[in-house]
């Protein structure tokens, strides 16, 4: 690797500090090239203009298997802490009519009119939820009690998780963006993984539902060649797993703001802000997912500051720094319902813009409301710089979220 292509610094594996890193990295260009665990290299970028337009580039590819000399060569090992985020085969990696076939089975789930059916189902488990949370004038953990079960539940009906699999399914989640595990614990999470897969759609091989799960199987079962076994494994994992992080952070990183911002909140009460207002600022200022590994470059790419990413190399798409791309944003780093940013690029941009946006806004919209309504005193029961994020680069969201709720 020549001098002008050695990475400028190592991606922190457990993302304590994203924003800040991202800050240091911008100093570097519009993208910058650092070391991921295990030392593989990979280009952030950081600028929101040159972001948005990779992320729609044709010379861009998510596919290792045809565009990532490093994987095709063997170079990445089995036990990488990212590899279930790159070895599989689902959407997620895929490329071109590939990645068009495969979005194609799953997008019907996800319609306008799919989404807002499950709307009541929804507003039945926040309610409960809320229930279950009255009374206590012990500092809670929300997370645990409230923004982490609500998205877990909608996806598991989803799906149709059975009940006794859904708690093999959280640690598993969890593991998955944990980008500090060790190899040994990534290991381990592949086999528990594999295991939880396999019963899932034996399960629903055998009792067929009106879920996601029995529709893969079905285009599965009956399509020839339309859908491999480990294209439905590798699907399954992706929806049920991204499909529910993304909200649980969403609906913390909200609560978060609104606790730490009493202006905005009376703003909001008064009606002069709106719950959309929020939860699009929530999402640029606090994107669910801070960065998304990985994509390729299929050719040269020259950057407009004429920063060059070669054929082959690796690039991770850094949607908090873009979302904080002073070049793009005034103030970014300032949390403001007012500024009606709509262009953040929280669930990514063009062919694999995020397929459950639409629910998980849909998940804000109705439990944010619905927990400032029941506890209008809800505040933080710490500093807001006590939080500490979870162990991820990845996944950015407290781990943990206590809260007063105050007078129900």
């Amino acid at each position: 690797m020549p001098p002008s292509q050695c990475p400028v610094a190592a991606l922190d594996p457990a993302g304590a500090d994203v924003h800040g890193e991202a800050d240091r990295l911008r100093a570097h260009g519009s993208a910058a090239l650092v070391t991921l665990p295990g030392d593989i290299p990979a280009w952030v970028v950081t600028d929101h203009g040159e972001l948005r337009g990779l992320l729609a580039d044709p010379r861009v590819s998510k596919d290792p298997r045809q565009h990532w000399p490093a994987w095709i060569n063997g170079e990445v090992p089995g036990d990488w802490p990212l590899i279930s985020w790159v070895g599989v085969d689902n959407m997620f990696t895929a490329f071109g009519s590939e990645h068009t076939r495969l979005r194609g089975l799953v997008s019907k789930a996800f319609t306008p009119r799919r989404v807002e059916a499950l709307r009541p189902r929804i507003e039945q488990i926040t309610a409960e939820l809320l229930d279950e949370l009255a009374g206590s004038d012990e500092p809670t953990d929300l997370r645990a009690a409230f923004t982490y079960p609500l998205p877990i539940a909608v996806i598991t009906d989803l799906f149709g998780v059975p009940a006794e699999l859904a708690g093999k399914l959280r640690h598993i989640v969890d593991e998955v963006f944990r980008t500090s595990a060790t190899p040994e614990e990534t290991a381990a999470t592949a086999v528990e993984m594999g295991r939880f897969l396999t019963d899932l759609i034996e399960s629903k091989r055998h009792n067929p539902g009106d879920d996601l799960t029995s529709g893969l199987l079905a285009a599965r079962d009956e399509e020839q060649n339309r859908l491999s076994e480990r294209e439905l494994a590798d699907t399954l994992i992706l929806m049920i797993g991204a499909g529910h992080e993304t909200t649980v952070n969403l609906l913390g990183q909200a609560v978060v703001a609104l606790t730490t911002h009493p202006e905005q909140r009376a703003a909001l009460r008064a009606g002069d802000l709106s719950w959309d207002d929020v939860v699009e600022e929530t999402l640029r200022w606090q994107p669910a997912l801070a960065n998304v590994p990985l994509r390729f470059a299929t050719t040269e790419i020259k950057l407009a500051d004429g920063t060059v990413i070669a054929e082959g190399d690796a690039i991770l798409a850094s949607y908090a720094a873009a979302n904080r791309d002073p070049g793009h944003y005034d103030a970014p780093e300032v949390f403001d319902a007012r500024r009606g940013a709509r262009d953040h690029l929280a669930f990514g941009y063009g062919p694999h813009f995020c397929l459950g946006a639409a629910l998980a806004r849909l998940e804000a919209h109705i439990a944010l409301p619905a927990l400032f309504d029941r506890f209008p005193e809800l505040s933080l029961a710490v500093p807001a710089g006590e939080l500490k994020s979870a162990e991820s680069f990845i996944s950015n969201g407290p781990q943990h979220l206590p809260v007063r709720l105050g007078n129900a």
